[in-house]
């Protein structure tokens, strides 16, 4: 099945994104309520939020009486994927080893890390 490509989210819409990837569907005032604890925004600023993912076609509604109801349309690894390719791009020209390369130069790769790397490194080697 050919993925599409995604719609560019921002910071604030991303959060919105995670609520609904979590728990879906959900409404509205579900939404304000999973993200009240953050501070961050009042019930109009995730309306807002909401109906900007929704004219993009990141998520979809549901009218439930008076209420709305949000499913996810664009998949949270549909997202993840490009935004990874677009910061490896931007920063790496699209490389992972040089950003392997800086995160180890910049904080020390614990033990785990690098073994996951090596996991990670094995299992490409065994799929080609």
């Amino acid at each position: 099945m050919p993925t599409r490509r995604p719609m560019a989210i921002s910071e604030a819409e991303s959060v919105v994104m995670e609520v609904i990837w979590a728990k879906n569907p959900i409404l509205t005032e579900d939404v304000v309520a999973a993200l009240e604890p953050n501070g961050k925004w009042q019930e109009a600023t995730v309306k807002t939020l909401l109906n900007r993912l929704l004219k993009k076609g990141a998520v979809k509604a549901r009218k439930d009486q008076r209420r709305y109801l949000y499913s996810p349309v664009l998949t949270r690894d549909e997202w993840l994927a490009h935004e990874s390719r677009g910061f490896l791009d931007r920063l790496f020209d699209g490389r992972i080893a040089p950003l392997v390369s800086h995160f180890s130069q910049q904080k020390k790769l614990s033990k785990k890390d690098i073994e996951e790397l090596r996991r990670v490194i094995e299992e490409l080697d065994n799929g080609r």
